[in-house]
């Protein structure tokens, strides 16, 4: 858990809201239902919650694509969260087709470790989008403050959705969320994960613990070591965080 001095959120309000916004965007797409990646973390957990409360027919899809971890800690989170919070689930095993496909573009390029790490979440969200096309369903994103503004996200992967109900929370008040919810414990405790390969942390890949994040995002206090390391990552990644450049748009 990140302990940082700041004005806590009224949950009780935050549910009630987020709930409403699902909705609405549920009523105008005139949809049947949503969608998301269910991976066994905070952040597909508390997406997960919020959903199934604004909608009943709201399916979580487990596709674990290579990583042993995503056979076993990821797997069986995913279907603990499941089970406690009644939400639909579907196994897809993506491993076979992420072999092929880096087989076949192999065969035509030498392949980067980065493109292939990223290669799972890319195939995750065509297999949601597909679901998604095919039961009329609009696809919830997972992604949380602090990731999106490190840009700690795969472009046109975990980083395309429908809409987001979390994007606004930083990891401290994704953790302090779920606690209200009375979410399982290994949720707080498990080190944040994209599962991309196997050992992968978050923190580790970024050289920057959450509770530096969520300090600067919550309380504007953050160290000159870890500033820089932040405004590197968020100057590289601003092309996520737009639509592509189009010529000749305004």
């Amino acid at each position: 858990m990140l302990y940082l001095k700041y004005a806590m959120r009224d949950y009780n309000i935050e549910t009630k809201q987020r709930v409403e916004f699902i909705q609405t965007i549920l009523k105008s797409a005139k949809a049947d239902g949503i969608i998301f990646g269910n991976s066994g973390g905070k952040d597909c957990a508390l997406v997960g919650i919020l959903c199934k409360l604004a909608c009943e027919n709201t399916v979580g899809v487990i596709m674990p694509c290579g990583s042993r971890q995503n056979y076993e800690a990821d797997k069986t989170d995913a279907e603990a969260i499941a089970q406690q919070f009644g939400i639909a689930a579907r196994h897809i095993d993506l491993s076979d087709i992420k072999n092929e496909l880096s087989r076949l573009i192999g065969n035509e390029t030498q392949l980067s470790d980065s493109a292939i790490a990223n290669m799972a979440p890319r195939l995750r969200m065509t297999t949601l989008y597909t679901i998604a096309a095919s039961e009329n369903r609009l696809v919830a994103g997972t992604g949380n403050r602090s990731e999106i503004y490190m840009g700690y996200f795969t472009k046109w992967g975990d980083g395309a959705y429908d809409f987001n109900p979390i994007a606004d929370l930083t990891v401290t008040e994704i953790y302090e969320f779920l606690r209200f919810l009375n979410a399982p414990d290994f949720l707080i405790t498990k080190a944040p994960s994209g599962g991309l390969f196997d050992g992968q942390t978050d923190e580790g890949e970024m050289g920057i613990t959450y509770r530096s994040i969520d300090g600067f995002l919550l309380t504007n206090t953050v160290n000159e070591h870890d500033k820089a390391i932040m405004e590197r990552f968020h100057k590289s990644s601003g092309h996520k965080r737009k639509m592509p450049a189009m010529y000749g748009s305004v």
